[in-house]
């Protein structure tokens, strides 16, 4: 049964493809508004839903690790049937895991991923596992910068309030949970040569200036050489790649729509 999640729709109820968004830790479903306004998609069926424990949605005692997400996010795929996937940050990793784990074998777009843990912010990293040690008082400083982040990006004004009314939502000790277990699954075997083994069409879309993140040398020459894997990167600093840049992931999204024909 596909969980009963939040979520957006928009696009023709009966367009031949339709795009399942995963939004990044800590965000909605309606943090890709921009990207689902945008014309390029205009075709195209787009479902946009919040992951366990994110802005305040419900998370369970065992819906938090990344593999048991990617569980229920394939479920709710085929129950919307969405024939491509999206993923930002850690919603990315939900995705990889979805494609991974053999769950979806549709084109499928990674935004600002981090496939291992040199890949994300030791800041970060430390944040997390310190308020694992002594409680969630470090994460709610960081969701306090996160809402400082989210006012002097560049995102439209009205949208920006949205995106700091669901920083606001979230529960510190939850998101504790969801990150640590991200930074445990981090920590798997090789994800780049495991997407390349899967055949799947990926594009893997970062930053110039890694602001959102990276890729190992080793990572980003694995994934070169695999013709059915696209790496994209975005001019500039960017940290929220569907809020600060919506028509150029709405661009990504439209080429792996065109793959999925």
């Amino acid at each position: 049964m596909p969980p009963k999640w939040d979520f957006l729709e928009s696009g023709p109820p009966h367009a031949p493809h339709a795009a399942l968004l995963l939004p990044g830790g800590s965000c909605a479903a309606r943090s890709y508004e921009l990207v689902m306004a945008e014309p390029t998609l205009s075709a195209v069926r787009l479902v946009a839903t919040t992951l366990p424990g994110n802005a305040g949605a419900p998370l369970g005692p065992d819906n938090h690790t990344i593999p048991a997400m990617a569980t229920e996010a394939a479920a709710f795929a085929r129950a919307h049937g969405c024939d491509v996937l999206v993923g930002f940050s850690h919603g990315a990793s939900v995705a990889l895991e979805m494609v991974l784990s053999g769950q979806f074998a549709g084109p499928t777009v990674l935004l600002g991923i981090s496939l291992t843990t040199p890949d994300e912010s030791v800041f970060f990293r430390r944040i997390v596992r310190l308020s694992q040690r002594i409680g969630p008082f470090p994460m709610r400083a960081l969701m306090w910068a996160t809402e400082l982040i989210i006012r002097t990006a560049n995102i439209e004004a009205g949208h920006a309030q949205k995106l700091r009314a669901d920083a606001r939502a979230n529960r510190a000790r939850d998101i504790t949970r969801i990150c640590a277990a991200y930074l445990d699954y981090l920590e798997s075997d090789d994800p780049a040569g495991r997407l390349v083994a899967t055949g799947v069409p990926a594009w893997v879309v970062h930053a110039e200036k890694n602001s959102d993140g990276g890729l190992t040398d080793a990572e980003r020459h694995t994934l070169e050489a695999a013709p059915h894997i696209t790496l994209v990167t975005i001019p500039g600093s960017v940290f929220l790649l569907p809020n600060e840049v919506p028509d150029q992931i709405a661009a990504v999204i439209a080429a792996a729509v065109a793959r999925a024909g």
